[in-house]
């Protein structure tokens, strides 16, 4: 299917569901989801729900609430507890499942109010990736609207792009939890210290841009066409990241890969007895 065949599926889709609370995280995929949802069905009909957590960077909450303002979404910020959750802060392979089941705990409730379904913009690329998230989501009744229409992360570009979103060319922006290796803790310590890191490279012009936290040492991604620049602003990235508490500052050569802590963190672990 074309684009615009796709776009009357989900049409249909959302038409289908009557009533839909939208999980907006202010990224390429939920921003388009919730401004079809709301296109589609009007604000009566159409909300979004944003749930801020430490595991959410500031930076990327206000931006939901910008884009919510833009869009004339009808939109509610939502405190998740998921730091109060052991199972979570342990931060094994299925930390997202713990997550996102939190997340379904607070939004559900919301949704049932308004006769409403969940909805999560997830695409068809991301169900090969490991997200036990997406999981917990099903479980506690979500639907993924994108996926039934067949869209991928190209076609929510290109369809958001037609729409004139400022979000169709977003750089991806995972939960800072993310930037932590499986068996390190998840602490709001940690957390503040990547969110601090991230936001002080993104103002020296990375956009695209992930640390990855390993106790004292950070490990700095950028796109692969970014790599001479880091270096040639090496004493700027150095402070920059240094001022947030890492004493070690190293430069991943392979450039930034989404998930990449995934697939391959899980197969070490395993090689090494640790996920037992």
């Amino acid at each position: 299917m074309d684009v615009d065949t796709k776009v009357a599926v989900l049409e249909h889709e959302l038409v289908r569901l009557d009533r839909v609370v939208v999980a907006f995280s202010g990224g390429a995929d939920s921003a388009f989801l919730a401004v079809m949802a709301h296109n589609t069905l009007g604000g009566e009909r159409a909300s979004a729900v944003t749930a801020i957590s430490p595991s959410l960077a500031g930076d990327e909450a206000a931006d939901c609430r910008a884009l919510a303002s833009e869009w004339g979404l009808t939109w509610t910020p939502v405190d998740t507890d998921e730091m109060e959750r052991a199972a979570y802060r342990i931060n094994d392979t299925d930390r997202c499942y713990h997550c996102k089941a939190e997340m379904m705990e607070v939004v559900a409730p919301i949704a049932a109010g308004r006769a409403a379904t969940v909805v999560l913009g997830v695409n068809i690329d991301d169900l090969g990736d490991h997200r036990p998230g997406q999981r917990a989501a099903v479980e506690g009744g979500a639907e993924f609207p994108l996926v039934t229409a067949g869209f991928t992360k190209a076609d929510v570009r290109e369809a958001s792009r037609r729409l004139g979103l400022r979000t169709w060319d977003k750089p991806a922006a995972a939960c800072l939890a993310s930037r932590v290796p499986y068996g390190t803790e998840v602490t709001v310590g940690v957390l503040s210290r990547v969110e601090r890191a991230e936001a002080a490279l993104r103002r020296l012009g990375f956009d695209q841009v992930r640390v990855r936290h390993y106790d004292h040492t950070a490990r700095i991604e950028v796109e692969l066409d970014q790599l001479a620049a880091v270096v040639a602003r090496r004493d700027d990235v150095v402070g920059a990241v240094r001022a947030a508490g890492y004493r070690y500052i190293t430069l991943d050569l392979e450039g930034f890969r989404s998930g990449n802590l995934n697939l391959s963190e899980i197969a070490v672990a395993d090689r090494a007895g640790t996920l037992s």
